[in-house]
């Protein structure tokens, strides 16, 4: 299963292959069972998730009490709430597994101790919070310049396996439209995909 980390770090460091294998040995791995909420909206953050395989969700209830999705996190991605640093800030969101989940958890009051005795994990660290950031900022803009259908439609090019293991009331809130209204644009999508065949 770490065989899915060892292939996300390729893709920042050029190191040994023996060295990955030793960098991921010592991460430590968890289970969780699906339903279990990592991180509690207004509450101190103190880890960092990597998927390993599962599907985590952030959201957040907003002043009103609605629930508001704003992100998923498949195999392969990284979890961190950037927005709080070392538990001095407290997290707006919720993170809470929909399936179950086998992911990489880093403690972030430990985390200086573990750059100090690997500066290779340190500098990946830094190139992987980098791209994560570029993609959020990407996703922000093309969220906010784009119709509903044009964000379903990208989601279904970039990440078609999200949209089936998602229930359909979030991947509407993520959206940002009604259930109803995602399954009049699924509708309007699936009948010009089959016209176009």
């Amino acid at each position: 299963m770490k065989n899915v980390l060892i292939e996300y770090m390729k893709m920042f460091v050029d190191l040994p292959e023996e060295e990955l294998h030793e960098i991921a040995r010592n991460v430590p791995m968890q289970a969780f069972e699906k339903g279990t909420v990592l991180q509690e909206q207004g509450e101190p953050v103190n880890r960092c998730y990597f998927v390993l395989k599962g599907l985590i969700r952030q959201y957040h209830f907003d002043e009103d009490g609605y629930e508001i999705t704003s992100n998923f996190y498949m195999e392969a991605e990284s979890v961190t709430i950037f927005s709080a640093k070392n538990g001095e800030a407290l997290s707006p969101f919720f993170l809470e597994c929909i399936e179950d989940c086998n992911l990489v958890v880093g403690d972030l009051s430990t985390e200086g101790l573990a750059y100090e005795s690997n500066p290779t994990l340190r500098e990946m660290t830094r190139m992987m919070i980098e791209s994560d950031l570029g993609k959020l900022q990407e996703a922000y803009t093309h969220f906010i310049s784009s119709s509903p259908e044009e964000r379903y439609r990208t989601l279904l090019e970039e990440k078609p396996l999200l949209i089936e293991r998602v229930a359909q009331h979030q991947l509407a809130s993520y959206l940002g439209i009604t259930p109803e209204s995602l399954s009049r644009i699924k509708k309007r999508v699936s009948s010009h995909l089959r016209l176009a065949k």
